[in-house]
């Protein structure tokens, strides 16, 4: 077997934001500067970094980005000659980064190059250089290879997807998460435990990606509850910064599965929080993937995997798939993850969701191919589970 891996370089610690700006000055002399919606929670990084630019522009994402709003500001970006992009914020905002650093150097149509939705074509030229600056824990999209974004008209997410569009440096401060309330702190860590676990037992995963997975799902087992907690728990807060990086890190070199299949579908339909998704998701696909392999492949490798999953998550040596499903149920029941019926999901538009899924690329890292029957009866069990409220 031939393995690759690729990822950004990386700067890890409680302080590091301090050489963002340094950083930054090092790849270019005209900053494109992205942010979320409240940008004047980053007035420090935008004074350092007029301290050492020649310009600096700035970009507030509110939401989830749009192909419309990111179309338009990769225009303003070009006519501004921005040289680097910096994006502190959630995986929306990064993903925006991403999209904002490749749409700036590529003057094609963003729909050239997006997946399902337009032509995937390649990239002509690199993305401009970039640093990622999470200040949440789930998505990894500080060192993933896409950027996903929301086109209203075809009411789906869909990504750029490109080697190049790595950030050069991802900048991992876990003391930025603190202020994170604690409903955002558990559907964007229930996304990091989703992509460590699904990237593990995907059938793309490899020597390179599995130390990560089960180092990864180690932190999130252990340190989850406790970040939801206590934000200001700075060890769980710095696991999860460790588990969301590994998990970005692993899925930009494995692949994902059924949740994320379904995860990007119906985040279009819904509007829901892409993590808020996920978590609604996972122990359903788990327990579909489980059975299904038991009774139609009960030799498949990926048995053995969810059985090493059971082991991390649960800390014991004895434990099975079985028992890594019964933590995740509880955990989710534990942290009030909403069912699919809470975030707007209704039974007149599931037929529609499986069809989107089916095509989605996340689903075809899935380590079984699940029927139509089996993946509308998961979409059932999500709607129903979980907290009507949180």
């Amino acid at each position: 077997m031939i393995y690759s891996f690729s990822t950004a370089r990386v700067v890890f610690g409680i302080g590091s934001r301090a050489g963002v700006a340094t950083h930054a000055s090092h790849m270019g002399r005209r900053c494109l500067l992205v942010t979320g919606s409240r940008p004047e929670r980053y007035d420090w990084l935008l004074e350092d970094l007029k301290a050492v630019m020649d310009d600096v522009l700035c970009v507030a994402v509110g939401g989830e980005p749009e192909t419309g709003f990111i179309s338009a500001q990769a225009e303003s970006a070009r006519r501004a000659r921005c040289d680097v992009v910096v994006a502190v914020g959630g995986g929306s905002v990064i993903d925006a980064g991403k999209a904002l650093a490749a749409l700036a150097a590529n003057t094609g149509d963003l729909f050239d190059y997006l997946e399902v939705v337009g032509r995937g074509a390649p990239l002509e030229h690199e993305p401009l250089p970039m640093v990622a600056v999470p200040t949440t824990a789930g998505t990894g999209s500080e060192v993933t290879a896409n950027a996903v974004l929301l086109s209203p008209a075809h009411g789906v997410k869909a990504s750029l997807r490109a080697s190049d569009l790595i950030p050069t440096l991802a900048v991992v401060d876990p003391e930025l998460a603190v202020s994170l309330p604690p409903a955002q702190t558990a559907a964007s860590g229930m996304d990091a435990l989703t992509q460590l676990m699904e990237c593990f037992v995907s059938h793309a995963a490899s020597p390179l990606t599995d130390p990560l997975c089960r180092d990864g799902l180690t932190r999130a087992a252990r340190s989850l509850r406790v970040a939801v907690q206590d934000g200001a728990n700075m060890r769980a807060r710095s696991d999860m910064a460790l588990a969301s990086l590994f998990s970005g890190m692993a899925l930009a070199n494995a692949k994902l599965g059924a949740v994320h299949g379904f995860a990007a579908p119906l985040g279009g339909m819904l509007g829901a929080a892409h993590g808020e998704i996920c978590a609604a998701l996972l122990p359903h696909v788990m327990e579909a993937n489980i059975r299904v392999l038991r009774h139609v492949a009960p030799e498949h490798p990926a048995l053995a995997r969810y059985d090493e999953v059971g082991r991390l998550l649960t800390g014991t040596q004895d434990a099975r798939a079985e028992d890594g499903l019964e933590f995740v149920r509880a955990l989710c029941s534990e942290l009030g993850i909403r069912g699919l019926g809470a975030l707007g999901l209704t039974g007149e538009v599931m037929e529609e969701a499986v069809e989107k899924a089916a095509r989605a690329s996340s689903m075809h890292g899935n380590p079984i191919v699940l029927d139509k029957g089996e993946l509308l009866a998961i979409l059932r069990r999500a709607m129903d589970s979980g907290s009507s409220t949180q």
